[in-house]
């Protein structure tokens, strides 16, 4: 056995978070606002957030913190406290959850009690799926005389794979899904599995019986989508771009790095570069020829997702994080032969967010 004093290694130690900060309002939440602890947040609720303000009026009340998931662009409430939980904050967080109809409510705490816990836990078996309730603990540690390090504790969170599974049975018995709806769903269902199961860095949103999901790209307005076409027989993964500078950073991005993105993507399969000029959104979409509805094709079609997102990710988080509106210069339509939809598989049907067999 190692003994810590002769081979130098120090012993972690608790610090009061008073420490830190004295005041919950005058210095915890500005610290927490901050984008670099921000991040430490949604990396241990998994969920990429940018902040949007900080003490929003939600009727009587004024909310902490508010936040936008990067991949959906829906709020993320954060409350927080320097004390354990109490009973008026709980009743707080579902007046925020109504009043700004906030899919996910975060309550940062240095301290838990048992009641708090089961009423979130109950709170996430009992919601339909868009509600997510969090619970985490925050602690502050130290070696000797280091830096004091934050650390956050998740102490309730909502299931995806639980509430997925009930909603699928729910569907299935009551006839709420199409046929088509419902196989979706269990394609989703097995590939957020086959992610888990296989140790991937990057997953998707919670299953649902869309023909799409989404996954965050690091950026508001920005995202990956995978998809399926069960009707004309492809699948197929896409780099989305919306919002009003939506049309700016596609240009940015073509103008600039469309030739090293093209070296990766054709690798994985047919490549399309659209700008839907009459469409709020553009996008970058890799697809190939493939027989979604059928059961029989997924795990082949898993590997081949799980690969395309995971490249995909890593090609395309960096570079749109560089990508200023600003920048981009305008193009006359009536002179720019770009400026269509393009050719591709379907295109009318293939965007995610529209209808699709």
């Amino acid at each position: 056995m190692i003994n810590p004093t002769k081979s130098g290694l120090g012993r972690l130690e608790r610090v009061d978070v008073r420490d830190a900060w004295p005041g919950e309002a005058s210095h915890f939440t500005p610290w927490l606002a901050q984008p670099e602890n921000v991040t430490l947040l949604g990396e241990a609720i998994g969920i990429e957030l940018e902040v949007e303000s900080q003490e929003t009026n939600v009727g009587p009340y004024r909310a902490d913190i508010l936040c936008r998931d990067t991949v959906n662009g829906h709020y993320v409430l954060v409350e927080n406290q320097l004390e354990r939980t109490d009973h008026n904050h709980l009743g707080q967080l579902l007046s925020y959850a109504a009043g700004l109809q906030a899919v996910s409510i975060v309550w940062v705490a240095s301290h838990f009690t048992d009641e708090h816990r089961a009423a979130l836990d109950w709170l996430n078996d009992k919601t339909q799926a868009g509600f997510d309730f969090f619970g985490l603990e925050i602690e502050l540690w130290r070696i000797g005389a280091s830096q004091m390090a934050p650390k956050f504790n998740v102490v309730s969170q909502p299931n995806d794979w639980s509430k997925s599974v009930k909603e699928q049975a729910i569907a299935a018995q009551s006839g709420q899904f199409t046929e088509t709806q419902q196989r979706h769903l269990e394609f989703w269902t097995q590939f957020r599995k086959y992610l888990e199961d296989s140790g991937s860095p990057v997953m998707t949103n919670r299953p649902s019986k869309d023909h799409w999901t989404n996954v965050s790209v690091g950026r508001t307005d920005f995202s990956l989508a995978l998809f399926n076409n069960f009707r004309d027989r492809w699948s197929g993964a896409s780099l989305m771009m919306y919002g009003p500078k939506g049309k700016a950073h596609y240009s940015l991005l073509e103008a600039g790095h469309r030739q090293e993105i093209d070296a990766v993507l054709f690798l994985l399969g047919d490549v399309t570069w659209r700008p839907k000029p009459t469409r709020t959104e553009s996008d970058v979409t890799v697809w190939r020829r493939v027989s979604p509805a059928d059961p029989a094709t997924w795990p082949q079609l898993n590997s081949w997702m799980a690969k395309t997102l995971r490249t995909m990710h890593d090609l395309f988080r960096p570079i749109v994080k560089t990508l200023d509106a600003t920048a981009f210069q305008p193009i006359d339509p009536l002179t720019d032969d770009r400026m269509s939809d393009g050719p591709g598989p379907s295109t009318d049907r293939s965007a995610p967010g529209r209808d699709t067999l």
